[in-house]
């Protein structure tokens, strides 16, 4: 049957039970489709033409940006490899298109350093002056929280979803998750992150062990990015910083900081959990534009009155 809302529904469980997606990337491959199938106008795969698909795509850059378009089309072009995997169609319309499309170069967006610094400094005031144990419990576990996004650039799903058999305090080493089920191991350089997530293990422990992650809240609940992201806005108001910050920035700022001392690119990608040196490029971008406000406040021709 070529029916193409019952194809797209074999096909997306195709993904989730042979391909092993992960629940996000499964979402997005929903919208996107069902999506296409609202939007493109036949009923039958034989039907799709590459002049249908012409036109779907060019109502796609009228509505969203270049990367989402581009997110798209990868989805759409997938499930019609799919098709051809299953002999559902003669010739894939994919096939006769030319789709190129320059993606505008959107720069990675860092914390400065000092704002960094302040959110901890912030964060540990706030636990020492607590006036219930409530208090100071939840402040130590934000404090591990922050200090290790910080500390390694992990992506936020990948801390939500630690196991307390991922990290290994005793030899500094975290064994993470990334995108599509990649492992990568993280060693803890900072004895001062050290500490606090050995204090945190140990005061959460009845916690840790009841929902079986290494982060929880005080109901004994695995911590959920939400969370985390409620937590970064808490202490940012606190500290008085006018200055939006997103747990990926900490990502970004990892990476950057590591590139402008001078890391080689390549330490960097593994660290992130890249399978593309292309992905870790944009840091470079990043570092020449701080090498460029360097050279241009701090030389100091700029003082030279000729």
């Amino acid at each position: 049957m070529n029916d193409l809302r019952t194809q797209i529904n074999s096909y997306l469980h195709y993904c989730e039970s042979q391909k092993r997606l992960d629940t996000k990337t499964l979402k997005a491959y929903t919208i996107d489709l069902f999506q296409f199938l609202e939007q493109i106008e036949a009923h039958n795969i034989q039907d799709i033409s590459p002049d249908l698909l012409e036109t779907f795509i060019a109502g796609l850059h009228q509505k969203y940006k270049p990367k989402t378009v581009k997110r798209k089309i990868a989805s759409i072009k997938a499930l019609f490899h799919y098709f051809e995997y299953k002999e559902l169609l003669e010739r894939n319309p994919f096939s006769r298109l030319q789709i190129k499309f320059r993606e505008p170069v959107i720069l990675p967006k860092t914390i400065p350093l000092h704002m960094v610094e302040k959110i901890l400094a912030t964060i540990y005031i706030y636990r020492k002056n607590a006036k219930t144990s409530y208090q100071r419990r939840n402040a130590l576990r934000d404090a591990a929280v922050i200090e290790l996004l910080f500390a390694t650039g992990m992506r936020i799903s990948e801390l939500c979803s630690l196991k307390p058999v991922d990290i290994n305090l005793y030899e500094r080493t975290i064994l993470i998750y990334g995108k599509g089920a990649k492992e990568r191991r993280l060693q803890i350089g900072n004895d001062d992150v050290i500490q606090i997530l050995e204090e945190y293990r140990c005061n959460y422990e009845y916690e840790i062990s009841h929902c079986h992650f290494f982060f929880a809240n005080q109901s004994g609940n695995a911590l959920s990015d939400q969370a985390v992201r409620r937590m970064i806005n808490k202490y940012t108001a606190l500290a008085a910083i006018d200055f939006h910050i997103t747990p990926h920035m900490f990502r970004h700022t990892f990476a950057t900081s590591l590139l402008e001392a001078d890391v080689d690119i390549r330490y960097i990608q593994e660290m992130l959990g890249h399978s593309s040196i292309n992905v870790t490029e944009i840091y470079t971008h990043v570092a020449l534009a701080k090498q460029r406000d360097i050279l241009t406040t701090k030389h100091p021709r700029k003082d030279f009155c000729v």
